[in-house]
């Protein structure tokens, strides 16, 4: 006699904690204001309530980010969001490189802008949003998101070889007085389809929903309302958190650099 099998699907691939007793500063480099507090901003704030440095860096000011807003105004606007942002975060700098919103693209000039960022600021961890083509689930991602997330993995190396971009070092020809930095241990790139790490943000949640609705404007511009704001992040947070054994949660691809 044969025995009846059910059909068991498989659960959602548990996540492995993130390490936090090895590093002290962190560089986040992303797209638009806006990308880091779609989740991340509460791993921020958990880490900067730890004493770790985070500094951010924005390759654009958001400014084609809202239709009914022209971008000479949108660009300030977002710009301010962003640092309010930062400030409900822990992060007290904010570098804007003011690159066209929308039309980022991927290559050497690129390599060479944020290699040249990584040197100025020697993090140890760089973080990043998910440059995969999809989302989880299959959405597609923003084309400045993937630009922007593929140039970080490389920058990061770019910068600790002296012969890639060495106009940026010291010396008489330099034009920035920079040094090689080789220290950048890994890329944690937040929301990727192929996180298999997570960080909990359980006590940090609250000031990471602060962080995103410091976006007034930009969420207006969206559509979306403070509460479901919150509700899309929760969601987020309470799925990632029981991947990862907590209440709430924020998963992370790693990219190991060293």
């Amino acid at each position: 006699m044969l025995g009846c099998v059910d059909d068991v699907t498989p659960g959602p691939t548990p996540l492995e904690h993130l390490p936090e007793d090895d590093w002290s500063r962190a560089l986040a480099i992303v797209a638009h204001p806006d990308d880091m507090e779609y989740g991340a901003g509460a791993a921020v704030a958990r880490w900067t309530g730890q004493g770790k440095e985070v500094v951010y860096c924005l390759v654009t000011s958001g400014e084609a980010g809202i239709d009914g807003l022209h971008p000479d105004q949108a660009g300030p606007l977002r710009e301010a969001e962003q640092l309010a942002a930062c400030a409900a975060v822990g992060v007290s700098r904010c570098d804007f490189l003011r690159r066209p919103d929308g039309v980022v693209e991927y290559g050497v000039e690129l390599r060479r802008l944020l290699a040249g960022i990584v040197r100025r600021h020697r993090p140890d961890i760089v973080l990043t949003h998910n440059f995969r083509e999809t989302w989880e689930g299959g959405f597609l991602n923003q084309a400045d998101h993937m630009a922007v997330g593929r140039a970080v993995v490389d920058a990061v190396r770019d910068a600790g070889n002296r012969w890639i971009f060495p106009e940026q070092l010291g010396g008489a020809d330099s034009t920035e007085g920079l040094e090689p930095w080789d220290g950048v241990r890994a890329v944690w790139a937040a929301g990727s389809p192929r996180a298999r790490h997570g960080v909990d943000i359980t006590d940090s949640f609250e000031a990471g929903i602060d962080s995103l609705l410091a976006h007034q404007a930009y969420l207006a511009g969206l559509g979306q309302t403070a509460d479901e704001a919150r509700g899309f992040l929760t969601g987020m947070a309470q799925g990632t958190g029981a991947r990862l054994g907590a209440a709430l949660g924020v998963a992370f691809e790693v990219i190991a650099v060293r």
